[in-house]
């Protein structure tokens, strides 16, 4: 299970939220989106903007699942050649060509590099899962004539359209020069491009935001859950107050993940969709290592066939991921098993650098909404998507469950307008317009050069606003931070005693426009902070009293939500609060 919402550590009972009056109010909507992640979102700005009177609850906090807890790639997928799902590849380098220009603040190019140390490793293996469709087998180390022959055939796939170049290769000398913290015994690199998206979170926030920008009947709330059926309509209830009301759609989009079946159980639709697999990552602060990779991904295989990726995301470097078979009733979680293997690996590339569970800074983990896939390894199960369509007749209506069954960051756009056109089709609608090319949020106008963005800061500066502050904002909103300094001027503000990275009045926009439920959604889904390992007791403290008389919080709930943040941390990210000593 996803980080847990339900614990909220209440003693008082907060003021009911706009989203949630606005839902009783018209407890009705053509479309009911279930499911906060990228996919539902993505959904949701779509029919949005075809002028669908839409609705989307997600029982948590936005991006909070397996959304939140990706490798923060936008990748076309060159191991899925193998596969032979030459679709999904191909749909993957158009969509991530894509976000490169639509999404520039969030998604940057990402040079990625491949360790390799055999020829022909994997040569036979390779076909023969392909020619089996990949239902069985152990995962091999592919050599370099394999590597290579992928990395051809992925060019091609990227030669229309393509912002990135294509790939290299070089020999043990030249890898050495480039990656000299290499292990030595490295007899090719393969170097390509794809990119990442350091702040998935965010940029979720950001493509519900345009959905609710583009339509004033389309409705967005979190941490509201759909708990089962009220006659033909969902039953919903408030996670923050336990209120439960009906509310009636003509079609239901379950986009609820790895859960879509409990959700359809919940709903009196039994289904056996799913079979989602676990992936863990960690989070480093290790100079020596960020060095090591020079910006680059090292992208390989261990020796177990698992496919494994290292790269910097700012001044932190992400190390993933496993991919097990789980219950996702079972709390998804980095265990200390899987960190020890994290740190075995990065020794396997980079055998010098030594490496302690004490650079670990945060760990997350997530289950993949993959198809149930009985015997086929993890590794080989399609991460290609599928629409299951229900119908349930009344003497009053017909409702239309659409269950998304897979699905991937990369493709979100592509998948929300089939999803779209789905919906517009049962509801007896023509599309009006397309996502395709459309800037999202922050992305629109933003700088695209070094230079430009040192540009674009040198002008925001004020007085009160230094250019470390503006940069921040920049990174955080992309250009909708021109809206966060236009409402940090509109007041009185200073920076928080336990970090410079955060206002009193941009905890207040926060509130205002991004929904904030709890203390933990700024610390982990607002802002970085977490991830970077920059949480204290102090900066919990005052977070929290700043967010009391703005959320309604009395003394008790301060409390409350500071230890309910402490358990989040230490439960699910094995993060323990501690004051920093200077």
């Amino acid at each position: 299970m996803a980080e847990s919402a339900s614990a909220n550590g209440a003693t008082s009972t907060p003021a009911e939220r706009p989203g949630v009056q606005r839902l009783k109010e018209t407890p009705r909507a053509s479309a009911l989106i279930i499911g906060g992640g990228i996919n539902g979102v993505g959904t949701f700005r779509d029919l949005a903007l075809q002028g669908v009177d839409v609705t989307l609850v997600e029982r948590g906090d936005y991006c909070q699942g397996a959304s939140g807890a990706s490798s923060h790639m936008i990748h076309g997928g060159i191991r899925y050649l193998e596969n032979g799902e030459f679709r999904l590849v191909r749909e993957s380098v158009v969509e991530r060509n894509a976000l490169l220009k639509t999404a520039p603040h969030y998604v940057k190019p990402l040079q990625t590099t491949i360790p390799i140390f055999s020829t022909f490793s994997g040569i036979l293996a390779a076909p023969l899962r392909f020619l089996t469709h990949r239902q069985h087998g152990q995962p091999r180390e592919r050599g370099a004539f394999l590597i290579k022959a992928g990395l051809t055939m992925y060019d091609w796939f990227s030669r229309d359209g393509g912002a990135v170049p294509r790939h290299r290769f070089a020999g043990r000398k030249a890898s050495l020069a480039q990656l000299p913290d290499l292990r030595p015994d490295v007899r090719y690199t393969a170097t390509y491009f794809d990119a990442s998206v350091h702040n998935p979170e965010r940029m979720t926030l950001d493509v519900l935001r345009d959905g609710l920008a583009a339509n004033a009947e389309a409705r967005a709330t979190n941490y509201v859950s759909a708990i089962g059926r009220d006659g033909d309509s969902v039953l919903l209830r408030d996670e923050l107050t336990g209120e439960e009301f009906a509310f009636a759609a003509d079609v239901v989009v379950n986009a609820t993940g790895a859960w879509v079946d409990g959700t359809n159980d919940s709903l009196g639709e039994r289904s056996k969709f799913m079979g989602g697999t676990k992936g863990s990552h960690i989070v480093l602060d290790h100079p020596e290592l960020l060095a090591a990779c020079a910006g680059r991904e090292i992208f390989f295989e261990h020796t177990d066939g698992r496919i494994v990726l290292v790269y910097p995301i700012g001044d932190r470097v992400l190390v993933g991921t496993t991919d097990i078979d789980t219950d996702v009733d079972a709390p998804a979680v980095c265990t200390p098993e899987e960190v020890d293997y994290f740190i075995e690996l990065i020794g396997h590339v980079f055998p010098a650098i030594v490496v302690e569970p004490g650079h670990v800074v945060y760990s997350f983990s997530g289950v993949r909404p993959l198809p149930r896939h009985d015997d086929t390894q993890p590794g080989f199960v399609s991460r290609d998507y599928r629409i299951e369509k229900r119908q349930d007749r009344s003497d009053a209506r017909t409702v239309t469950t659409l269950s998304l069954v897979g699905g991937k960051w990369t493709t979100f756009r592509a998948l929300s307008e089939h999803m779209t056109n789905e919906v517009l089709e049962i509801l007896g609608k023509r599309r009006t317009t397309t996502t395709a090319g459309l800037a999202i949020g922050g992305g629109q106008g933003f700088p695209r050069t070094p230079s430009a963005e040192k540009a674009w800061v040198s002008a925001h500066i004020e007085p009160g606003l230094s250019a470390e502050r503006v940069e921040v904002l920049l990174t955080r909103y992309g250009t909708r931070a021109v809206d966060v300094i236009e409402y940090l001027r509109a007041g009185q503000d200073r920076l928080f005693s336990s970090t410079s990275e955060l206002s009193h009045r941009e905890l207040a926009y926060m509130v205002k426009h991004e929904q904030v439920g709890h203390l933990a959604d700024v610390l982990i889904r607002r802002t970085s902070i977490a991830f970077r390992g920059l949480v204290t007791t102090e900066l919990l403290q005052e977070l929290a009293e700043t967010l009391a008389p703005l959320l309604g919080w009395s003394s008790e709930k301060v409390s409350a939500e500071i230890e309910l943040a402490e358990q989040v941390l230490l439960k699910w990210h094995n993060v323990q609060v501690e004051d920093l000593v200077a």
